[in-house]
């Protein structure tokens, strides 16, 4: 049998696949780009002849169906590895819990809390030498190929064609959805605001020229990109390769020639941004996808000289402790891989660990930097491994700080209309 005859012989429907969910099954999805969405628009349909059905649904792609139908309770319900809108608008109805994690782990906290025993991706159609990418993500998705009992994909021409770790042999599926050709979901557009741009400026005094970077995706890291195109022979070490590392990477900032593993190349975890950024991955070998188990592993970061690691938090206290994911009880998003690489760049040769937040929230009326964590909210980070803290008021390098002279430092970068009230703050409870 031919590789073409192969393919085609695992060819079924749409509503064929659907049919093959059965009660208790859990089901796991390509993620980002490799997301299934024609099968999650559609997966509310089956709900009246399954139950106890699990999906897991880390940071969805679109807000489907199933995820607002309350009365899906118990017969399609919601596991995530990473908040997003549609887990916080449905957490009240109980149908979705959070599987606390590092991204370097995921496939094995996924495998650990509740192995997914069908896996569904979109992929590129098949090569002639019976191929088939998985193109923008490899957080969990060959690990729980390899070990999912059913694996479905469905062909998207509109996919990237990208190189890593991304190429699967048609054998590994059991079926092939019929191809659909749609485009696949873009990230949003961000606006940047004047607090962001100061931000940026102040993270970008910390950048040198040959430092390897990570950072994400949203309004400040396009600041930050904006404030870093005059270094020069940057390189990329990342989880997420996104719109703004597309732009210094195509604007010759990037060149990676001075990194200390993987020279020459951009290494990610996975993908995400605009139309433009899409068009230049496709086919772009100085970018590669590799397994989060790999890129995220703080071991693998840390043999970056150099490493930068830029990340956002919600809420910092005056002793370092940094909230990346959750304010009181409500959980906003997850840890990700904000230890990963604070653990990786605070133990890289001459790296640096920058946490980067606005100084206040809710339009001037709270200090982002607090006296102690509201009650209820988690340590992303620990203070053991606070590194730079930086607002649009300053920089604060807390590594190896007493807690008296971190108190100090911070307040000095909280906005000052909260200065006085934290000074108060660390009287009352004796941190310096």
């Amino acid at each position: 049998m031919t590789k073409q005859e192969l393919h085609d012989s695992k060819l079924i429907t749409l509503r064929q696949a659907l049919g093959m969910i059965k009660s208790g099954d859990v089901i796991a999805s390509g993620h980002y780009g490799d997301e299934t969405c024609p099968f999650l628009r559609e997966i509310h349909t089956i709900a009246d002849r399954v139950e106890n059905v699990t999906v897991w649904l880390n940071n969805p792609q679109e807000d489907y169906p199933f995820l607002s139908m309350p009365e899906l309770n118990g017969k399609i319900d919601v596991i995530t590895a990473f908040y997003a809108g549609p887990h916080r608008r449905i957490h009240d109805d109980r149908r979705v819990t959070y599987a606390p994690n590092h991204l370097h782990y995921l496939a094995g906290c996924m495998l650990d809390v509740k192995r997914p025993n069908v896996f569904i991706a979109t992929v590129t159609p098949m090569d002639k030498n019976g191929y088939v990418l998985n193109s923008c993500c490899l957080q969990y998705e060959l690990e729980l190929m390899e070990a999912a009992d059913l694996v479905i994909f469905q062909e998207n021409p509109r996919l990237p064609h990208t190189v890593g770790e991304v190429q699967v042999p048609i054998e590994m599926a059991d079926y092939i959805i019929e191809p659909v050709d749609e485009p696949i979901v873009y990230a949003p557009e961000y606006p940047i605001t004047e607090v962001e741009r100061t931000l940026a400026k102040n993270i970008a005094s910390l950048v040198e020229d040959g430092d390897c970077l990570q950072f994400g995706i949203g309004s400040l890291p396009g600041a930050v990109a904006e404030a870093l195109k005059d270094k020069n022979d940057l390189g990329v070490h990342t989880e997420m390769f996104s719109t703004p590392m597309g732009l210094l990477m195509k604007n010759g900032n990037v060149t990676n020639r001075r990194k200390t593993i993987n020279r020459d190349v951009s290494i990610c975890t996975f993908m995400w941004g605009d139309r433009d950024f899409y068009d230049y991955v496709d086919y772009n070998p100085g970018i590669r996808v590799l397994r989060a188990s790999y890129v995220n592993d703080p071991y693998i970061i840390a043999q970056n000289d150099h490493m930068v690691s830029i990340n956002s938090a919600m809420q910092i206290d005056l002793t370092g402790q940094i909230c990346s994911e959750r304010v009181g009880f409500t959980q906003h998003s997850g840890t990700g891989g904000a230890t990963d690489f604070a653990y990786g760049a605070f133990h890289s040769r001459g790296g640096k660990g920058i946490i980067a937040i606005p100084s206040t929230a809710k339009r001037g009326t709270v200090s982002r930097i607090r006296p102690g964590l509201d009650y209820g909210s988690v340590v992303s980070i620990s203070r053991n491994i606070a590194d730079y803290i930086v607002t649009e008021f300053g920089i604060a390098h807390v590594r190896h700080m007493a807690v008296r002279d971190r108190v100090r430092a911070l307040i000095e970068i909280a906005h000052p209309d909260f200065r006085d009230e934290l000074r108060e703050e660390a009287e009352r409870y004796k941190l310096w």
